[in-house]
């Protein structure tokens, strides 16, 4: 009987397939080749575009103008030099650091101990736990601002600087939750019950066991979180009443004025910025290298 026209016959391969089976090995890297390309060309061509600012900021911050020009037209540390002279900014200066170093020390210790307790403790909404520490990340950063203004209101601490570091410190403890949590689950839990049952304490294992095995993280957490509350404006606007931060002072001065100052201190910032994190790739390069030690 002869078969009908169009009918599939099962000894048969489907082109497709068969056209993706033979072709060799030099061709299909080829075609890896072109997509890791294409993709580095997306990623790299995104970098720039988000750098585009810092390219224009920063060459702004050394012009002998003195009005906001680009390209400037001469080379001058002017804005700098009025910066470091000025005593308000100063001031401002040690407040953001002081702020910054109490908030990112809190929100380390508190945000850690969450992030251990999240992976190690087996307890009823554990999920909703996590979830709710992440909130402060995924809200925008005015509704977070406008829920501690009035919880500091209610409770008589609005406008004081334990209100601003309380304030930042809830903004840090997402981030060290997240650097935290990794590394805990990345450290292996038979050490500590080892460390149990050889007689060792709470105490004795968190600070000769798990603490230095995971140093590397700490610091980038408490890195993270420094940033975090040296560039914070928004729930400082909020809650700081006359205490003044740099970030602050920027965005009260850019609403009355454009000063060519603030280039040269966005300018300080970016580059403290870039150096913290430059750091804390360091600290968790230093980590793997361990591992893989």
């Amino acid at each position: 009987m002869s078969e009908l026209p169009g009918r599939y016959d099962s000894s048969d391969t489907l082109p497709a397939l068969d056209a993706v089976e033979a072709a060799p090995i030099e061709v299909r890297k080829h075609r890896v080749g072109i997509g890791r390309i294409a993709l580095g060309s997306v990623a790299i061509s995104s970098l720039l575009f988000l750098s585009l600012p810092i390219l224009v900021v920063v060459p702004i911050s050394f012009s002998s103008a003195s009005t906001l020009q680009f390209p400037p037209p001469g080379f001058s540390l002017r804005w700098y030099a009025e910066f470091f002279s000025d005593q308000r900014w100063m001031d401002d200066l040690q407040t953001s650091f002081i702020v910054a170093l109490a908030a990112s020390t809190l929100a380390l210790v508190f945000g850690g101990a969450a992030a251990y307790g999240l992976v190690r403790g087996r307890f009823a909404g554990r999920p909703i736990a996590e979830a709710n520490f992440i909130l402060p990340i995924v809200l925008p950063g005015v509704i977070t601002a406008v829920a501690l203004y009035l919880v500091f209101a209610h409770v008589g601490l609005l406008g004081t600087l334990t209100a601003l570091i309380i304030g930042h410190m809830v903004l840090g403890v997402p981030v060290v939750v997240l650097v935290m949590t990794v590394a805990f689950r990345e450290f292996d839990v038979k050490l500590e019950q080892v460390a149990f049952t050889l007689g060792a304490s709470t105490r004795v294992m968190l600070l000769r066991v798990l603490l230095p095995n995971v140093l590397p993280s700490i610091g980038a957490a408490w890195i993270f979180a420094f940033i975090t509350s040296f560039d914070e404006v928004i729930v400082t606007l909020f809650v700081s009443g006359t205490y003044e931060t740099v970030p602050k002072r920027m965005f009260n001065e850019l609403v009355l004025q454009v000063n060519p100052t603030i280039t040269a201190i966005a300018s300080l910032l970016i580059g403290i910025s870039i150096l913290l994190l430059a750091i804390s790739a360091l600290l968790i390069r230093s980590k793997d290298q361990s591992k893989s030690a």
